[in-house]
């Protein structure tokens, strides 16, 4: 089966188990995805959602997050990890929002990458999810699938986001790459996967 089809075979059997995926980070604002997101980093989005209330209710828009102590925004989110460089981040990217951006977030990759603790992978996650621009975040789950699924070598995030954005159309990018976050987790995990039982692996 040639690499096309198999993104085509994919793509048809994600669409049915997982037709409307819901973003896992849980937020109510385009500001609330990006601070979620830059917390995912090397966490899970569970604990994600049990950090971000704590947060938000602490500091609850932009401006009082710009305004926060580091220590003590690093201190609710410590159960994050990372906890040190995501509270810098946090406080650092909320004050350029301020002074740069008049609040906001800006709907652009350049602009959020030159955010403090924004990489490509999350400036692509609230472009996609926040402003519906397609895009297509690949973090190393999803990177994993791509490989296991013999979508792409596997080189590396980058390589695996081109290799993708080709063999799928740009207007399902968006819940394309939430659908192979959904299907590793209930199929196709890192360890103990059975192949078998995989929708994919099993005929891949």
């Amino acid at each position: 089966m040639k690499k096309q089809e198999r993104a085509d075979r994919i793509g048809t059997i994600l669409d049915e188990l997982f037709p409307a995926p819901e973003v896992p980070l849980r937020h109510g604002n385009v500001f609330e995805l990006l601070v979620a997101t830059v917390l995912s980093a090397q966490c899970t989005d569970a604990r994600v959602n049990q950090v971000t209330p704590l947060l938000f209710d602490r500091y609850p828009d932009v401006k009082a997050l710009a305004r926060a102590e580091v220590a003590e925004v690093r201190d609710i989110i410590r159960p994050c990890g990372l906890s040190g460089a995501k509270s810098m981040a946090l406080v650092g990217l909320s004050s350029l929002l301020v002074r740069h951006h008049g609040g906001r977030v800006p709907a652009s990759f350049e602009a959020l990458e030159a955010l403090p603790g924004v990489g490509h992978k999350t400036a692509s996650v609230v472009m996609a999810q926040g402003f519906g621009v397609p895009a297509f975040p690949v973090d190393t789950h999803i990177h994993r699938l791509a490989h296991r699924w013999k979508l792409s070598s596997g080189a590396g995030v980058i390589a695996t986001e081109r290799d993708l954005k080709k063999l799928f159309a740009e207007e399902t990018w968006n819940r394309r790459h939430l659908q192979f976050i959904y299907f590793g987790r209930t199929y196709c995990p890192a360890r103990g996967h059975v192949v078998e039982n995989c929708p994919i692996c099993s005929w891949v």
